[in-house]
């Protein structure tokens, strides 16, 4: 090898080299800072879990198991229909217990100071995965937006409140078992909003007439009042989908909850890796044609 085809290459090693430190060095502070799944154990095979009761009106669908504990009272079902239901027994109450584990563990996350969103609404914006606190948390509006494939806690140092017709979209790949909202007091999910993850409440949860979740609903201490809502434990996670529930007698409520989550809003996924898959063989036979016409010539 020539001197000179030497220096190219000692050249081309520093820039790889120096290329790779300064990735490592730009991924290490986002990854020590990324939040960590705080681990919903049993509680994660539940679509909804209540403390005191769980109460229905109209024709709610939840494809997923119902839990109630140390409560046992379970009204409204029917109109509404469910998976399996625990009602004060040993699985509904060691899911209340996981679930509380996985509440203490999300809200002692640490929440960087740019993620402090406290008296901000969520509305509009759009976050990749991380930690994120509101000590006053206002009424979230409009669509929030989570972009990309990760772990998403929403520490709520107040009461969670949606806005009628509220949107959580999801692209990049993010997933419904991947966001948790750690809620210090009680959620209201509005009419006709269309909400995502997790909901982890210290007291209550109230779904109201027309409410859409494509996650659980976990409430520590009190009730979870449901009105001819559509609820999907996600699979994912460590978690298989759940068991299909036949929809209740005349229902309008959606069958589905959206496309897959990696195919919202974007250009397909696997189509996408596809397309890179051939562009990449292409050019290595290019490459390996143009290596053996020299070696010939």
């Amino acid at each position: 090898m020539s001197t000179q085809n030497q220096g190219r290459t000692s050249v081309r090693r520093s820039l790889i080299s120096f290329g790779l430190a300064s990735l490592i060095v730009l991924i290490w502070p986002a990854a020590a800072l990324a939040a960590t799944d705080p681990g919903l154990g049993t509680a994660g095979n539940f679509a909804v879990l209540a403390g005191t009761t769980v109460t229905n009106t109209g024709p709610s669908w939840i494809t997923g198991d119902l839990g109630v504990a140390p409560g046992t009272a379970v009204t409204g079902f029917p109109p509404g229909t469910s998976g399996v239901q625990h009602k004060g027994d040993s699985v509904a109450t060691t899911a209340q217990t996981n679930l509380t584990a996985a509440y203490t563990n999300a809200a002692a996350q640490p929440c960087p100071g740019t993620n402090n969103f406290s008296g901000v609404n969520l509305g509009g914006k759009t976050l990749v995965p991380g930690v994120y606190c509101q000590t006053t948390a206002p009424t979230l509006t409009g669509t929030l937006t989570l972009n990309g494939s990760g772990v998403y806690i929403f520490q709520i140092g107040s009461t969670l409140v949606t806005a009628s017709g509220a949107t959580i979209s999801l692209i990049g790949g993010a997933q419904p078992c991947q966001i948790f909202w750690q809620v210090s007091s009680s959620a209201t999910i509005a009419t006709s909003t269309t909400f995502v993850g997790n909901i982890m409440a210290l007291t209550a949860i109230a779904m109201q007439t027309g409410a859409t979740l494509n996650g659980r609903a976990l409430a520590r201490n009190a009730a979870v009042t449901l009105d001819t809502n559509r609820i999907i434990q996600p699979g994912g996670c460590g978690y298989s989908a759940p068991t299909a529930v036949a929809p209740p007698s005349g229902t309008t409520l959606p069958a589905s909850l959206g496309v897959p989550p990696e195919l919202r809003g974007q250009f397909p996924l696997l189509l996408l890796i596809g397309l890179g898959a051939g562009l990449g063989a292409t050019a290595l036979g290019l490459n390996s044609r143009r290596r053996r016409r020299r070696r010939t010539a």
